[in-house]
């Protein structure tokens, strides 16, 4: 379901369009344009998306075209659920 109206088109970022090009200028390129849409000319191309404190390497496929570089680079930490902590503090208790 695209999140922009079809006749306005998806938005790439005019770097990205110079880019789209000169693909060998855009193997392991650092991308700030979180907002631009991966367009098809991207596919099987490896890039370096910043999330605000690095940058996360990912690697296009076809799956991926359409949907915006943002969802691909976590802005946020995982976080382990209670559960498993608190297992692995029992366990290591057992064992002493």
């Amino acid at each position: 379901m695209p999140r922009r109206s079809i006749w306005k088109g998806s938005f790439v970022d005019a770097f990205l369009v110079r880019m789209k090009k000169k693909r060998d200028l855009l193997l392991n390129r650092k991308i700030w344009s979180r907002r631009s849409s991966i367009s098809p000319e991207f596919v099987d191309c490896s890039v370096r998306i910043y999330n605000g404190k690095t940058s996360v390497r990912c690697k296009i496929t076809e799956g991926r075209v359409g949907q915006p570089l943002g969802e691909f680079a976590f802005t946020r930490k995982r976080r382990l659920s209670r559960t498993t902590i608190e297992l692995g503090r029992k366990r290591d208790k057992m064992k002493v």
